[in-house]
């Protein structure tokens, strides 16, 4: 715990503020598998492109006595782009109102031109996320047992990624910290690699136009489901013309046969990104109803 709380303290030197709000960098030196490059990340309303210097914007709820449940927040963007303001900093402040602690990840895009292995570099960003948050878990106020992650569309296949493949430490770990989420909330989103089931522009960003079979059996994570993956909640719209609603199902399917718990609620209509009645106003009171389900919330 010295040592992460050294590494706290390090981070805390170069942290910034934006609206109010704490914002590290996900590594204190090296980047893994960085390349030299010039970093030309934008923003545009709150949308990230070309993002190459991760960070974590931390959302800690007010008067909290009791050792809080936290999430980590992958937003979506089809792997070309972080959609951080709706899919992120909105969702944190929800989740702060419901006494959850919650940190935005805005997370490497894949990017040959920046990273040696542009496919792994959003899962490291992941799992670094998670390690930040339970190796300060203390620092925060925070239950180590109830770290989760969230995420959106291509956030969502980030997320159910760090919640299939967290055996293998895709990061420096000497630690030994546990780098499985404890549960999953995902939001309409992308799951398989399949080329009849997913996303492609997800799937060319991430893997290549042109990937080979091992490595889009590797990120189908409705064929990486073990009895040791997280609980989750899954939320999609039958209507949703992005990304096909039977990732969700393929993936509920999934643990379901694993016997590890989880719920999903689809929506008749509601559109990828939820703008349409009755999603849009609905989903996120499922999202807490299964978090108070589930003692996740106060």
């Amino acid at each position: 715990m010295k040592f992460a709380v050294l590494v706290f303290s390090i981070l805390f030197l170069n942290f910034s503020s934006v609206n109010g709000q704490t914002v590290m960098p996900l590594y204190e030196s090296e980047i893994p598998g960085e390349k030299v490059h010039v970093n030309g990340e934008r923003n545009e309303n709150g949308i990230y492109f070309a993002v190459s210097k991760p960070d974590l914007t931390v959302y800690l709820p007010q008067n909290s006595d009791t050792k809080k449940t936290a999430v980590v927040i992958c937003p979506g963007g089809g792997y070309s782009a972080v959609c951080a303001s709706y899919e992120g900093h909105k969702i944190a402040r929800e989740m702060n109102q419901k006494g959850v602690a919650a940190f935005v990840l805005k997370y490497r895009l894949p990017d040959d031109n920046t990273s040696s292995n542009k496919t792994i570099a959003p899962l490291q960003d992941a799992q670094q996320a998670i390690k930040i948050v339970r190796d300060n878990a203390d620092k925060w106020g925070i239950d180590p047992t109830r770290i989760g992650i969230m995420g959106f569309s291509a956030g969502g296949h980030l997320a159910s990624t760090a919640g299939t493949h967290f055996s293998k430490n895709y990061i420096e770990n000497k630690e030994g910290t546990s780098l499985r989420p404890d549960f999953m909330i995902l939001v309409y989103p992308v799951i398989s690699m399949q080329a009849d089931l997913t996303h492609k522009g997800s799937r060319d960003n991430l893997l290549g136009t042109d990937p080979d079979n091992e490595l889009v059996e590797l990120f189908s994570n409705e064929k990486q489901v073990t009895e040791k993956t997280p609980p989750a909640f899954i939320t999609h719209a039958e209507d949703d013309d992005v990304v096909l609603v039977e990732n969700s199902i393929r993936f509920f399917e999934a643990l379901k046969a694993q016997n590890v718990s989880a719920d999903m609620h689809l929506f008749s209509k509601g559109k990828h990104g939820y703008p349409l009645e009755p999603a849009a106003s609905n989903w996120l009171s499922y999202v807490f109803m299964w978090m108070n389900e589930q003692r996740l919330t106060d």
